[in-house]
């Protein structure tokens, strides 16, 4: 399994980014794929996860009515929607599969991780 995180960048306060999360290599049938940041000197902080067979969807309460999370199958590619955008966002965001279908964006839980994707937020 590989994941490749795109789309960071600087935005001004209240803009909006679209994360891209690319995956392969998945032979199972039951995954979650979950969205995680690290701000500097902070310790990683799960965002959101989508699951591939229901796309149900979870939200850490610091983000919900921000973020939005997607999958497009046909691209093999889960979405980060980011609106609203604040200075606390800025922070490298990782996505990364847990191998089972979990609900929870508790890092230690998730097994395969891609190099992250810079969101920097400032005027």
């Amino acid at each position: 399994v590989q994941l490749q995180a795109s789309g960071g960048g600087l935005v001004h306060p209240g803009g909006s980014l679209r994360l891209s999360c690319a995956t392969s290599g998945f032979t199972e049938d039951y995954y979650a794929i979950g969205w995680f940041r690290q701000a500097p000197g902070k310790e990683r902080e799960g965002v959101s996860c989508i699951s591939s067979s229901t796309g149900s969807t979870y939200y850490a309460d610091s983000v919900k009515g921000r973020f939005t999370i997607s999958r497009d199958n046909a691209k093999d590619t889960v979405y980060l929607q980011i609106n609203s955008l604040k200075p606390e966002d800025t922070a490298v965001y990782y996505c990364a599969a847990a191998l089972s279908e979990i609900a929870i964006v508790t890092p230690d839980k998730y097994d395969v991780w891609g190099q992250g994707t810079e969101v920097t937020v400032s005027s």
